[in-house]
């Protein structure tokens, strides 16, 4: 089988409401569709975004211009294609638009070997589960009021999720403690609680904050301070009574190196873009599972799906609904955790209705 065609789609899919979080004011996102056509009439997608659909056009480029690591390939190399453009890419560094372009690529090239297989990927990579807990991401907002976190965890709980995260980060610790108390409240306490500050705070802000919310019983305490700053993130972890999750801005299986070395979390958060998509990511969770820390995937969350259910270190996915509107096939909650498809490839396909009706341009 070859590789016979790259093509991609621009899409903007806008929120049905704005969303804020201590760093971002969010509209909704844009989205570079990549797909990798073969010779056999198959198909494999994977996709990239940004937020609010920024500098959307570099990273389509990026794709482009990687085109002739796959175009004419044997898509089952994906490891050897993965480190083709690796070490071409070595001048322009392996952060930012290089490695998003290569995760998308990376995954596609995957979807497409598993439909060659017919065969879902998290048996390809070798199973240990069938579905994955998970926890709902998609609210809990800075943006929203005390009221309106409370009342969206309730409908959060109503629908099956057994875990919610609360977004945090304002300048009064008094606040995000209201903030948490009126959702611990409201979901109860058999429901797990986790708190994403989203790299707001200074590090003595973080360690009185998570000191201050300990009554609420976290299950982590998410990005505390800026994501290179891993010895503030040390110092913290080493000062707070709940685990820290942080990682989702790490680039690759070195930047997850990095942070293990410097002891700065007890929980990593690789993201599919970020961490250098399917092949990578699989690295990254070994790499972790080596020192025993578990994982929690970023994002993504169909798409992480199959590799989160290959890693017996992965603790769970975020719940993170932005791209249901352009995919055919909807996640499925079960008791707290999502089920992993047993459809060909990743399991999620790009809706091409969808796509016309968010195109861009």
């Amino acid at each position: 089988m070859k590789i016979t065609k790259l093509s991609c789609d621009l899409v903007d899919v806008p929120f049905d409401k704005p969303i804020r979080t201590a760093v971002h004011d969010i509209r909704g996102i844009g989205c570079v569709l990549v797909t990798l056509e073969s010779d056999q009439g198959l198909a494999g997608e994977g996709y990239l975004f940004t937020l609010n659909g920024a500098r959307l056009a570099a990273y389509h480029e990026m794709v482009e211009s990687l085109a002739d690591f796959y175009v004419g390939k044997d898509p089952y190399f994906a490891e050897g294609h993965w480190q083709a453009v690796f070490q071409a890419t070595n001048f322009m560094g392996h952060k930012g638009p290089v490695i998003a372009a290569l995760s998308a690529l990376d995954t596609a090239c995957w979807d497409l070997v598993g439909k060659a297989l017919e065969r879902p990927l998290h048996r390809v990579f070798g199973a240990c589960r069938d579905r994955i807990p998970t926890y709902a991401s998609g609210g809990l907002w800075l943006s929203m009021t005390p009221d309106e976190c409370a009342e969206q965890a309730q409908g959060y709980v109503a629908q099956g999720f057994t875990a919610v995260k609360l977004r945090i980060g304002s300048k009064r610790i008094e606040d995000d403690v209201l903030r948490a108390r009126v959702v611990r409240d409201a979901i109860g306490p058999d429901v797990g609680l986790m708190v994403d500050a989203n790299q707001s705070l200074t590090v003595k802000h973080a360690i009185r904050l998570a000191r201050a919310l300990e009554e609420f019983d976290l299950i982590w305490f998410e990005e505390p301070v800026p994501y290179h700053d891993l010895s503030g993130h040390a110092e913290i972890r080493s000062a707070i009574p709940m685990p820290l999750a942080s990682g989702e801005t790490e680039y690759t299986r070195y930047g997850m190196r990095d942070m293990i070395q410097a002891r700065s979390a007890d929980i990593l958060m690789p993201d599919l873009q970020r961490i250098g998509g399917l092949t990578e990511f699989r690295r990254a969770g070994a790499l972790a599972a080596a020192f025993d820390i578990p994982v929690s995937s970023h994002i993504f969350t169909e798409h992480s799906l199959c590799v989160a259910a290959s890693l017996p270190n992965c603790m769970s996915v975020e719940h993170m609904p932005w791209t249901a509107p352009i995919l055919s096939e909807p996640m499925e909650l079960v008791d707290g955790c999502l089920v992993v498809p047993e459809r060909h490839g990743t399991g999620f396909c790009f809706d091409p209705a969808a796509i016309e009706r968010y195109r861009i341009g």
